[in-house]
């Protein structure tokens, strides 16, 4: 039972994590703004750039991509620690560290796209899942970072490369030696991902999606 408890607690702790909003305190702090009312009306780094700046949407970034970083380093640390309280055999605790791994980062992606500080809202979760991949499988992680800032310097287009690293990671996760737990994180994280972003789809479908150093939006838009 403490050893359920005690995973419960951790994915409670992995959720705020991923809940803090960097990009709506920044927003606040520096502009005096609710960042929800600007742009897309998300949270996320790029929105920040448009409504704030260069340099805390960098800070923005960063944060929201050790939180992701930081859930995953919360697995590793807790399941030695409860491994004493584990359930007996068949069940072994070795094989669940990469299912805690999994879940725990889930929960990142989950409480940075619905916070409960915003009455979950937030962001489109691409940055806290970079995060997660790089403390996960940085192979992976680097070769969705590269698709990301391929697509992004061809194109300009932040939604596009946030989507296409997404498909990126789950094509590194399923061709390389990435346990089950692993593929099935990247597969529903990425899905997740590009699902956060539909809105987006239909500017891309329709020729509107805004570029970077081209102009932001000029009203909010539903999607977060």
């Amino acid at each position: 039972m403490v050893f359920w408890i005690a995973n419960l607690l951790g994915l409670g702790v992995a959720y705020l994590l991923g809940s803090l909003p960097t990009g709506y305190l920044a927003g606040r702090l520096l502009r005096g703004i609710d960042i929800r009312r600007h742009g897309s009306g998300s949270t996320g780094a790029t929105n920040v750039l448009r409504a704030v700046g260069k340099g805390p949407a960098l800070l923005v970034l960063a944060v929201d991509a050790l939180k992701g970083a930081a859930a995953v380093g919360l697995a590793v640390w807790l399941q030695p620690r409860v491994q004493g309280f584990a359930p007996a055999a068949p069940f072994d605790p070795a094989l669940w560290l990469p299912w805690a791994v999994c879940l725990y980062g889930l929960a990142a992606l989950l409480g940075h796209s619905r916070s409960v500080w915003l009455n979950f809202t937030g962001g489109k979760s691409a940055a806290t899942g970079l995060g997660v991949l790089l403390a996960m499988s940085w192979p992976v992680g680097l070769g969705a970072a590269a698709a990301f800032a391929t697509v992004l310097a061809l194109s300009r287009i932040v939604s596009l490369g946030s989507m296409l690293a997404a498909a990126t990671a789950i094509g590194l996760v399923c061709a390389l030696e990435q346990p089950l737990p692993y593929r099935l994180l990247v597969i529903a994280g990425g899905l997740y991902v590009v699902w956060l972003h539909r809105t987006n789809i239909a500017r891309l479908r329709a020729g509107t999606e805004p570029r970077l150093g081209r102009g932001g939006e000029n009203r909010r838009s539903p999607d977060r």
